[in-house]
C-alpha cells in the first residue's frame, strides 16, 4: 500500500506562484508514477501532470503547459509542482495520485493511490 500527503496549499494572488509537494510512503519501488489531479467546483476531476521516477520524465495538461513544473526528489520520495502566473481559473483542490505501472496515465481510472487533496484558491 501507498500513502499520499499533500501539502503547500493556500491562498495566492494572481499572477503569482505557489508550491505543493507530495511525498510517498509505503511499497513505492519498481514501475512508479505518479500525478497531479484537480477538482473545482462544479468541474469534473481533471489531469494537471505527470512525473515517471524512472526516466524523470514529465507530461502536462494544455492548460498548465508553461506554467506549471513537476519535479521529483528520490531520496524524499516526494514530487512537487510548481505553479507559476497563476490566476482564478487554477482555483481548485489539488490531488496527488499514484500507481505501479510504467506509463503516466491522464485518467483517474489510470491511478490507484490518492491522496486528501490540498486547497489552492488564487485571488482577483
Amino acid at each position: 500500500q501507498v500513502q499520499l500527503v499533500e501539502s503547500g496549499g493556500g491562498l495566492v494572488q494572481a499572477g503569482g506562484s505557489l508550491r505543493l509537494s507530495c511525498a510517498a510512503s509505503g511499497r513505492t519501488g519498481g514501475d512508479f508514477v505518479m500525478g497531479w489531479f484537480r477538482q473545482a467546483p462544479g468541474k469534473e476531476r481533471q489531469f494537471v501532470g505527470g512525473f515517471r521516477w524512472s526516466s524523470g520524465s514529465t507530461s502536462y495538461a494544455d492548460s498548465v503547459k508553461g506554467r506549471f513544473t513537476i519535479s521529483g526528489d528520490s531520496a524524499k520520495n516526494t514530487i512537487y509542482l510548481q505553479m507559476s502566473t497563476l490566476n482564478p481559473e487554477d482555483t481548485a483542490v489539488y490531488i496527488c495520485a499514484a500507481t505501479n505501472t510504467y506509463f503516466v496515465g491522464i485518467h483517474e481510472r489510470d491511478y490507484k493511490y490518492w491522496g486528501q487533496g490540498a486547497q489552492v484558491t488564487v485571488s482577483s
